[in-house]
């Protein structure tokens, strides 16, 4: 049997509803046959592959303010669905307020598909590996969703059930992620280990955020999230206690980094063993903290 080197995408329907509304009704009536259309990196690649056929490709893209990105002193910052992230990247505000929103954004595969590639379609298509999920945790991300009873809020961390499994219900249509402000004086890094350095998945990913917090025994809080290691994206709740209930010295960073491989629940696949992705998670964890903690200047 021969192999087609040219796969071609089937045949669905493009469906471009004029509201919010229009768009839960139809994706609730068409459950089991439409899926939301953003960017589309990610379903025409499946689809293509044959892993998905849905009739109905559902555009949400200009809705409701899908396409704005607005940061608000007092409140912080909201992306919309549709903003792209070669745009987060060159945003002054999420620059000068979140810069590692936008270093995670920019070692997302080229800059031809961050063209296309959106964080929300990221986020909903919640593979493990999620370059940016790691960043949109610790900022304390929070999903607004318009379903067919209307919109509401639902927190990153409660979002991701599974690998391709979120709480998303028929009908439901991410509009935007909003972030509060970020903790005064923080600094973050985001370690990805992939194959290669250009485009591809990550093998293990660790984002670790840190600032000043005087109400702590050690002076500061950290915030530690790991992907591609366990069945969703993850904080590792162990490390914020480590490190501020005593002194930070490079013992404590260690003991963290070996808390958060212990965390992780990896399994083997073709791009790494368990067993490699476990010693991974404790080194760039390690290199991440010890990083966070150099940028705060100790």
């Amino acid at each position: 049997m021969g192999i087609n080197s040219h796969p071609a995408l089937p045949e669905f329907e493009y469906v471009q509803p004029a509201t919010l509304a229009e768009a839960s009704e139809f994706l609730a009536s068409h459950a089991a046959e439409a899926r939301p259309f953003l960017g589309g990196t990610d379903v025409f690649v499946r689809m293509r592959d044959g892993f998905l056929t849905p009739k109905f490709l559902v555009d949400v893209k200009n809705l409701n303010g899908t396409n704005d990105l607005r940061f608000d002193p007092q409140t912080g910052l909201t992306i919309g669905a549709a903003v792209n992230m070669n745009r987060v990247v060159s945003s002054p505000e999420v620059r000068a307020h979140y810069p590692l929103l936008a270093e995670a954004c920019q070692s997302v595969a080229s800059y031809q598909l961050r063209n296309r590639a959106t964080i929300v379609g990221n986020i909903c298509n919640a593979s493990p590996a999620g370059d940016t999920l790691g960043a949109c945790l610790v900022f304390n991300g929070a999903l607004h969703i318009h379903g067919i009873n209307g919109p509401r809020e639902e927190p990153l961390a409660e979002f991701f059930l599974g690998p391709g499994k979120t709480t998303l219900k028929p009908g439901d249509v991410v509009t935007s992620i909003h972030f509060p402000l970020p903790p005064k004086g923080c600094q973050g890094v985001y370690l990805k280990l992939g194959r290669n350095k250009l485009s591809d998945l990550s093998i293990v990913g660790v984002t670790a955020l840190g600032y000043p917090d005087s109400s702590r025994p050690s002076g500061f809080c950290f915030r530690l999230a790991v992907a591609s290691v366990a069945p969703i994206p993850l904080i590792v709740t162990g490390v914020e206690s480590c490190l501020t209930d005593r002194s930070i010295t490079p013992e404590t960073l260690r003991e963290a980094a070996s808390l958060a491989a212990e965390t992780c629940s990896p399994i083997d696949d073709v791009r790494g063993s368990a067993r490699y992705r476990k010693e991974m998670v404790r080194n760039l964890s390690a290199k991440a903290l010890a990083v966070v903690w150099e940028k705060l200047g100790k």
